[in-house]
């Protein structure tokens, strides 16, 4: 059922390549599909909405009401109540540790340069079926930057609420929220519709079809998003015989069960315990409700790969660069902060991805965008705009620089406004 791979083959990094490439690279269809429907919400607005609401998720409003929402809040459990509570404390302690501070500088002809940072004026949050945990992972920073308007774009199936995404939304006190989700839902908020104003940035994880429609709408350059790829969720276990089976493969199903391309990889230098979590796999999957869906997951992205060395291991590692890693070895310490291309790393006897997913950031980097991102943040919600204040002396100082590299680089137009500027009284 899961593929299993041998780092010491001279085949293994062409057979890795495939496993990661197939998840990467953009099916044609899929992104034909996208852009039809970019299209058509673009030209004909809500009335396009409405078209794919009722054909995917068969709702046919947008904007719930107040009654709606008050009656989906009361029908919730009061102990997911307090799980909502107990996890958008601690999200929001952990947030609030991440302000991003004006930086300020003064040289000495007193020239002054300062970053001044401001929040976005607004942003949509998309936030997938039944997961008020994506809700305050990503609301949570936005509000911690200061940004005036959040809207929350969350599906209504078969016209029913979410009660626990809502409560959520109560929580943190967001009150426009539109029933709808996909690629639609992605253009009617970057273009805007007669219901729906446009946003500055659509933040948040979804399916391939949202991933695409967020980085098509960017190019458009009229709404921006994180810089990181959110899309199906990742892990790649670094196991040794300190572990059991039964941990591992507990791991590998709880990013499996996400999505059909979700993607779970065992490293280890333990033959014993690649046999091992084989058979445990079998077991776990015989009860769980999202079994056709971890299966598939594991059937089609899944690997328990065989390493004779750690120095393997972190270079395997670096080439998936996932979403999660897990570290769960005896000497975890000596490794940790070498594993440097990941979202989010989690290590020790008690280390466990899946609660991680609920108390500190689980909006993490996927598809290897880990190369070159980091997980969601306060960051992501800010802005950064630098002021230049000059002196005469300063502009007689570096006035000449400029002029000077103006030059060589043929931009006579700069020369000439530099100098014009030095000759001001």
């Amino acid at each position: 059922m899961i593929k299993i791979l041998n780092s010491n083959k001279k085949s293994f990094l062409k057979e890795l390549n495939n496993l990661l490439n197939k998840r990467r690279i953009i099916n044609k269809s899929h992104l034909n599909t996208v852009q039809k429907i970019i299209s058509n919400v673009k030209k004909n607005k809500d009335k396009a909405l409405i078209y794919y609401e009722k054909k995917f998720n068969r709702n046919s409003k947008i904007i719930p009401s107040k009654n709606e929402i008050k009656k989906a809040i009361k029908s919730l459990d009061p102990k997911v109540k307090k799980a909502i509570d107990d996890a958008h404390k601690r999200i929001k302690e952990w947030h609030s540790k991440q302000k991003i501070k004006d930086i300020y500088y003064k040289d000495a002809w007193n020239n002054k340069f300062f970053y001044r940072t401001v929040p976005l004026d607004s942003c949509a949050l998309y936030i997938p079926q039944n997961l008020p945990s994506a809700l305050l992972m990503t609301a949570t920073p936005a509000i911690q930057a200061g940004v005036p308007r959040i809207v929350v774009l969350t599906p209504s199936v078969n016209g029913v609420l979410d009660p626990a995404v809502y409560y959520a939304a109560s929580k943190l006190k967001i009150s426009e929220i539109y029933a709808i989700s996909g690629a639609s839902a992605v253009a009617a908020v970057a273009y805007g519709t007669k219901k729906i104003k446009p946003v500055s940035k659509i933040i948040g994880a979804g399916s391939i079809y949202t991933c695409l429609a967020k980085k098509l709408v960017s190019l458009d350059g009229v709404c921006g998003n994180e810089a990181a790829f959110l899309g199906p969720s990742e892990i790649v276990i670094w196991a040794d015989n300190s572990v059991t089976a039964e941990e591992v493969v507990s791991s590998c199903i709880a990013q499996s069960e996400h999505d059909f391309n979700s993607m779970a990889i065992l490293v280890t230098k333990s033959k014993k315990l690649i046999k091992e979590v084989k058979v445990s796999l079998s077991k776990q999957l015989k009860d769980l409700p999202r079994k056709t869906i971890a299966q598939k997951s594991l059937k089609n992205n899944g690997a328990l790969i065989y390493a004779s060395s750690n120095k393997q291991i972190l270079n395997i590692i670096s080439i998936i660069a996932p979403e999660h890693v897990e570290l769960v070895i005896k000497n975890y310490k000596k490794y940790m902060y070498k594993i440097t291309n990941a979202g989010s790393v989690v290590v020790g006897k008690y280390g466990c991805m899946a609660s991680s997913d609920y108390h500190s950031q689980h909006q993490l980097p996927t598809h290897g965008s880990a190369k070159y991102s980091s997980g969601l943040g306060v960051k992501d919600f800010i802005k950064q705009i630098s002021y230049n204040e000059m002196t005469k002396k300063g502009i007689a100082k570096f006035g000449q620089t400029g002029y000077v590299l103006s030059q060589e680089e043929k931009l006579f137009g700069h020369s000439r406004s530099i100098k014009i500027k030095m000759r001001k009284k």
